[in-house]
């Protein structure tokens, strides 16, 4: 029969200082979203007044609406645009090439970054080929790829990977440069060969800046895929021929803005997806550098 006596332990009162870090605790679990809505409504405020902005310059006839349409004029465009089936297999084709040269980027620039950044001698061998190839704008280079390759999505695959390459394989060689040798040491010490340090050691501390490296590869290589269309003005789709057609008719100039504002949106929304993919995987990364996002 169990002793009457013994007294169950009970919860310690609270001290001021729980009470206070209890507090804090729930003041930052409300205050972050009205951090985020707050930046969310002044973007839609600076969105806004650029919007009102364009359509009282367009209506005052400050400059001719051949030019300048109003944005009530280029919103009735990009409705229109987006229920067209010819404008959305133009935004297939150009996001195929874009994606497909992304993909051929980053497969090619992490291995390189992390053989240059983990392997002195390699990087200092190449270092200087490197430097000269990477100013080099893709686009410049267009003019020849198009005599090298005849097929318009090949040749924007191309040139997107080549553009997307460079920000990738710079951020993994820097990462892979700054891995704690101390935890390179202790790996060692335990056993652990060069493959096995590369997988445990290089790969977590260098993921984040890929991720980042990868974000902004992205922006860089939509660029040059609808650039690279505006200049080849062959083939039979994508946005950048879109604008390049719409740009020769004398009442296109709301089809050009309205083509223009899209491929804004999808530059937004594909760097929104991956800011939040990045948190997601990476929140350890953040918080260990003091960032509450």
């Amino acid at each position: 029969m169990a002793d009457s006596s013994v007294k169950r332990p009970i919860s310690e009162p609270k001290t001021s200082g729980d009470t206070q870090h209890d507090a804090t605790t729930s003041v930052r679990t409300f205050h972050i979203p009205r951090d985020r809505a707050a930046r969310y409504a002044r973007g839609l405020i600076g969105i806004s007044v650029f919007l009102l902005a364009g359509e009282v310059i367009g209506r005052a006839g400050l400059v001719d609406r051949t030019y300048l349409p109003p944005s009530s004029t280029v919103l009735a465009h990009i409705a229109d645009l987006l229920t067209d089936g010819g404008f959305l297999r133009d935004i297939a084709f150009t996001l195929t090439a874009w994606a497909s040269g992304l993909l051929i980027a980053m497969v090619i620039a992490i291995p390189a970054g992390l053989v240059l950044g983990s392997l002195p001698v390699v990087n200092s061998a190449v270092r200087m080929l490197v430097e000269f190839l990477r100013p080099i704008p893709a686009v410049a280079l267009a003019p020849l790829v198009i005599l090298m390759i005849a097929d318009q999505g090949q040749m924007e695959r191309v040139l997107a990977a080549y553009a997307a390459m460079w920000p990738i394989l710079m951020n993994t060689v820097y990462a892979a440069g700054d891995v704690d040798p101390v935890a390179r040491d202790m790996a060692r010490c335990f056993g652990l060969g060069r493959f096995a340090i590369l997988l445990r050691i290089f790969l977590p501390s260098v993921a984040p800046f890929f991720a980042t490296a990868v974000r902004v590869a992205s922006s860089v290589a939509l660029i040059v895929t609808i650039s690279t269309e505006l200049i080849s003005g062959g083939g039979a789709h994508g946005i950048g021929l879109f604008i390049l057609n719409a740009s020769g008719d004398p009442d296109g100039a709301g089809d050009v803005f309205a083509a223009v504002a899209i491929t804004g949106l999808l530059g937004l929304v594909f760097d929104s997806l991956l800011r939040y993919l990045e948190r997601r995987l990476f929140r350890w990364n953040f918080e260990r550098l003091g960032e509450r996002k």
